[in-house]
């Protein structure tokens, strides 16, 4: 991995791979809807939906058929602390994502007949994750977890507030937040020397200095969220605070949470489904934030059974605090981390995007021998002390259904142990 600055201060960090043709090149932005307010909640994502909408240079269906035209991709995600720009392409056709991606970074027209169609657009996307209550209840969790804190907002925002935004609001935005100090080049793939300059050339004039975002770290609300919703099944999630990116080593809570739920031979996923046969989908997962973290556990069932998950899950919960994790299901856990962790590695997009967001968010970065090490050193004393530390306060509950009135019998203690 390289790490170096261009002349006006843009950080890059790039990995060359030569054995293989393809290239990755991500372009980082440290704001998402943790950096919004009540007035402007979903800012972050309708830009970077605009960046797409045509440029001083290329129109909209002229960004399609360039990268069409090459065989590539080019696409963008907006999280609740970044958004990437990012494309995948031949190495021989990077001049050419290049100078796209940095066309539309730095010279998209924000036209106000493209602003209304997209408007359009983000409210049909609006309607259809409404419409999906399994992906729903994971922004209603975020809710109950941070309350009026900004990392409880949607990342798509509402209707309302997208409804009275103009392209005077988007440009004013990405003065504030698109600066130096926010931004980060990522690249991996087959790259030589001469990608310094090549970014230089199209980066390298960019001189809208600013202020590094920075966080007030939330208080977790121990909430419940309930929203009313003609269902087949009960969707439900229950957290509890995890881990920040700021800790030392996240390996602990990443093994801890695939023996929970993540994945087929996870306890939940044994007990309940394959033993007990009361959810298709059943699931745990953990999501680091700058300051914070939030260990989710998910399940998806019929309204008569929806009592039934809850109370095995909390039997488990409450096994393992007082039993611990087994050192086969440690032994396990790490080789399987390992595993993953190799083959993703195998893909220059996921080696551009650990770049990027390692750079973005921590500034730290290890080698593959180094993560595997850390891996391997983590110990049964760290995930028992891990144990008591994600068990020790009230769950923040939400869920979405035709009726709470399980949720009025649901013991939210904290786990005794």
């Amino acid at each position: 991995m390289n790490k170096y600055t261009l002349s006006n201060g843009i950080r890059v960090v790039a990995e060359q791979i030569s054995t293989c043709r393809s290239v990755a090149f991500g372009i980082w932005v440290k704001t998402g809807s943790r950096n919004e307010t009540k007035l402007n909640n979903g800012i972050s994502h309708f830009i970077e939906h605009m960046l797409f909408k045509g440029t001083s240079r290329y129109s909209a269906k002229d960004i399609a058929e360039i990268f069409d035209g090459i065989g590539g991709n080019v696409n963008a995600f907006t999280s609740k602390e970044y958004t990437c720009f990012y494309a995948k392409v031949l190495d021989e056709h990077l001049p050419i994502a290049v100078d796209v991606l940095a066309e539309m970074f730095f010279h998209s027209e924000f036209d106000e007949s493209e602003l209304q169609k997209e408007k359009n657009v983000i409210f049909e996307e609006i309607s259809m994750y409404e419409d999906t209550p399994d992906d729903l209840v994971h922004d209603l969790i975020a809710k109950a977890a941070y309350g009026t804190h900004p990392l409880g907002y949607t990342i798509l925002g509402t209707q309302d507030v997208l409804s009275s935004m103009n392209s005077q609001d988007l440009r004013n935005y990405m003065n504030e937040f698109y600066n130096i100090e926010n931004t980060v080049l990522a690249i991996a793939g087959n790259i030589d020397d001469s990608t310094k300059e090549l970014l230089e050339k199209h980066f390298g004039s960019f001189k809208n200095s600013g202020k590094k975002t920075d966080y007030i770290a939330p208080e977790f609300q121990s909430e419940v969220v309930f929203h009313s919703k003609k269902t087949e099944q009960n969707h439900i999630c229950l957290s509890l605070p995890g881990l920040s990116l700021r800790e030392n080593n996240l390996y602990p809570i990443v093994l801890l949470n695939n023996m929970i739920g993540g994945g087929m031979s996870s306890r939940m996923f044994q007990e309940i489904r394959e033993k007990r046969g009361l959810a298709y989908s059943v699931f745990s997962y953990h999501t680091a934030h700058a300051d914070t973290g939030l260990f989710t556990i998910y399940a998806g069932t019929a309204p008569k059974q929806t009592q039934e998950v809850l109370d095995v899950t909390l039997e488990m919960l409450n096994e393992l605090a007082r039993t611990g994790m087994t050192e086969t299901e440690l032994n396990k856990g790490k080789e399987q981390l390992k595993g993953s962790l190799i083959l993703s590695l195998e893909s220059t997009s996921s080696r551009m995007n650990r770049l990027g967001k390692n750079e973005l968010m921590t500034g730290r970065h290890f080698t593959l021998d180094e993560m595997i090490k850390r891996i391997e050193t983590v110990n049964m004393e760290q995930i028992d002390e891990l144990i008591k530390r994600l068990f020790s306060q009230p769950f923040a509950v939400a869920m979405v259904g035709s009726n709470d009135q399980v949720l009025h019998s649901f013991n939210r203690g904290e786990i005794i142990g």
